[in-house]
């Protein structure tokens, strides 16, 4: 009935999409087309001068011994060691990391472009920036087709050719034309990505003086610029690319958005609407505009713009039990976290096919998991009764102010007076229980060597986070194998924080005493013995997880007598400290193949295996003060992850690893 306003809000939708997208032509990654495929690469990177070392190990996720210098004196280029692996879902290379933004100033496409130089890149280009905001990003690498033993990714500077890359890394000029496919060598682009060849590890190891970055002292972190190209603020050239005409009109253009925006608002008050649907007499389909006084919340992660919150009241004369407005036993308290997604009880229903037994994933500790589709998107519903308000405020307020790629995703919940609903991203390859305990018998394929510890760096990364990295720190208490989710790609993220705890500082660090809570097999002496429960405790259930990723046996080892009222019950961690006390180095393993996964059927290197144990043994140390902390643990898991996949680098191209017997990866 009105169409201009319509047309004129498609119209400045085209322009707004049009200027922002505009500095977005990200560098093509390699294609791939064997996603088991895992190698080692490197990428070159053009360090700013306030990016010391200790910069670029949180940037790219490496350890010191990770990262060589082209020229010790300048440090004017760094090799960065990753390991490079090819995605499932768009066939192209591609190796991980997290960055930390330290502005909000702008996108966050941009501002991890200019700190990485166009080595990596962000799903969402849209997506503002917000300082302290941890961002999941995917960095440009490749793996050779084994006519060279390593890929470079280099992005061209000014002055670079193929004929100067050929001198400055020995490597011949047809090489990296073959490689990057390039059929006239005088047609290259400057910020383009390209590949080189390298049959030796690149650079000389980074100067260090006393352990310590010796370019120059701890500094600020890295620097963002408007002007010319973000983290490049003196580049001229990029500058003078800058598309002044659209940047003024976008401003404009945003400016009458905002204004629209706030007539708007100021239209509909506090108040939101949605569409009742009615039949008439006739039987004809009328829609009503009900006016809700409590407009949707939004989860800081949230996908969904949809959601009701309010009184739903029926029309056509029928009561429901299920209205979608909080109900009071959640009291105030929900609101405290960023706002999160409500879904109606009606979409989650349908979602569902009604909760019935075809959807159903699995039973945990505080109620059913079901599998589901909201808005064509793959999700799990976790249903409880309402007597569980303080686990689902526990995981809301975890889960709406912390997000990593490593930890399972809240999309939203849904609430009745008697029920609550928790709904997460679908972790598509089930639980890493399911692939480590009788995996055949569910139907799984038996996992990788490499595959494991990916999964336990993973894993790692994710507890990493939430005990260091977070504003306020979190204990999980709850860390088993079962709560450790697998995506497509078998890459693990860490779920049900229901019994997740702020820990406070301490003279002896951070703790909390609480009542004690969680899974036998993985609580820690302490927390038993006086419900002490520290970051320490949750290191404790991750070495417990680390055995049974090793020997594929449960927390808990039952007798063989297991129905009998008298079945003896040890737990793992003790088994393996007893066989470790028999095993003093890697040559000696053979002391203890009762207790390595006989479906690894010994494709494994023995040294790493035995490092991954030592490393659960020191993590399930009887005193709290002798293990490790997470981040030690990562970087651990890391170095032992880099030797593995060097170590299946060495094996014959027809071996079992290469040629996909072993699955999972």
């Amino acid at each position: 009935m009105y169409p201009f306003p319509n047309l004129l809000f498609a119209f400045l939708f085209l322009i707004v999409a049009h200027t922002v997208s505009h500095n977005h032509a990200y560098p093509t990654p390699m294609n791939c087309t064997d996603t088991s495929r895992l190698c080692t690469s490197f990428l070159a990177f053009k360090p700013e001068p306030n990016q010391t070392l200790t910069v670029l190990l949180s940037m790219f996720d490496v350890s010191p011994s990770d990262i060589t210098v082209e020229d010790p004196a300048k440090i004017e280029y760094v090799f960065i060691k990753k390991n490079c692996s090819c995605l499932f879902s768009t066939k192209k290379y591609i190796t991980n990391t997290t960055f930390t933004l330290k502005t909000d100033d702008g996108f966050v496409s941009d501002i991890v472009n200019g700190a990485y130089d166009g080595l990596a890149m962000v799903s969402n280009t849209t997506r503002r920036a917000m300082i302290g905001g941890v961002v999941s990003l995917r960095l440009f690498c490749g793996c050779s087709s084994r006519l060279w033993n390593y890929l470079m990714s280099y992005v061209l500077k000014d002055g670079d050719s193929v004929q100067s890359l050929s001198s400055r890394f020995g490597v011949s000029m047809d090489d990296i034309e073959t490689v990057n496919g390039i059929g006239n060598p005088d047609n290259v682009t400057v910020g383009d990505l390209y590949f080189i060849p390298l049959n030796s590890a690149p650079g000389v190891p980074y100067p260090l003086e006393n352990g310590i970055d010796a370019a120059s002292s701890p500094a600020p972190a890295p620097a963002f610029s408007i002007e010319g190209h973000p983290g490049n603020p003196q580049n001229p050239q990029n500058k003078a690319r800058v598309p002044y005409g659209w940047i003024i009109g976008g401003i404009g253009v945003i400016l009458v958005v905002i204004i629209l925006c706030i007539a708007v608002l100021f239209l509909v008050r506090s108040s939101a609407c949605y569409v009742n649907h009615t039949k008439d007499s006739d039987g004809k389909v009328s829609h009503k505009f009900h006016i809700l006084r409590n407009p949707s919340f939004l989860c800081g992660s949230g996908r969904y713009i949809c959601c009701k919150q309010g009184d739903w009241k029926q029309t056509n004369g029928e009561s429901s039990n299920n209205q979608i407005n909080v109900p009071r036993v959640l009291g105030t308290d929900i609101l405290d976290v960023e706002k999160p997604v409500v879904f109606s009880y009606e979409d989650v229903l349908f979602s569902t096919d009604g909760f019935s037994d075809s959807s159903l994933l699995g039973h945990g500790t505080y109620g059913s998991v079901h599998y589901g589709v909201l808005h064509q998107q793959e999700v799990a519903v976790k249903k409880m009764t309402a007597t569980k308000t303080k686990e689902f405020l526990a995981e809301m307020k975890v889960l709406c102010k912390v997000h990593h790629a490593n930890l399972v995703e809240l999309l939203g919940y849904g609430a009745t007076n008697d029920e609550l609903f928790l709904i997460y991203e679908f972790a598509q390859k089930g639980s890493l229980s399911s692939h480590l305990h009788d995996p055949q018998n569910k139907g799984n394929p038996p996992l990788s060597w490499i595959t494991r510890l990916q999964i336990a760096l993973d894993a790692a990364r994710g507890l990493e986070y939430i005990h260091e990295h977070t504003k306020n720190h979190y204990v999980h208490r709850d860390i088993k194998t079962s709560n450790i989710l697998l995506d497509g790609s078998f890459r693990a993220k860490i779920s049900d924080f229901g019994l997740a705890k702020l820990v406070g500082k301490t003279g002896d660090g951070e703790t909390t005493v609480t009542k004690v809570v969680g899974t036998y097999g993985y609580l820690s002496p302490e927390y038993l013995t006086n419900g002490l429960a520290t970051t320490k405790s949750d290191v404790y259930a991750f070495g417990v997880v680390l055995f049974e990723i090793i020997s594929g046996k449960e927390a808990v080892i039952c007798s063989e007598s297991t129905k009998t009222k008298n079945a003896e019950r040890r737990s793992l961690a003790s088994a393996m400290l007893a066989a470790l006390r028999n095993v003093p180095d890697s040559l000696s393993m053979s002391n203890m193949n009762e207790y390595i996964d006989p479906s690894l059927m010994d494709l494994y290197p023995h040294d790493c295996l035995f490092k991954v144990a030592m490393l659960g043994k020191q993590c399930v140390e009887e005193d709290p003060v002798l293990r490790p902390d997470m981040k030690q643990v990562v970087i651990t898991l890391s170095q032992i992850l880099l030797s593995s996949v060097e170590w299946e680098a060495t094996l014959a191209g027809n071996s079992q690893v290469f040629s996909g017997l072993v699955q999972g990866r």
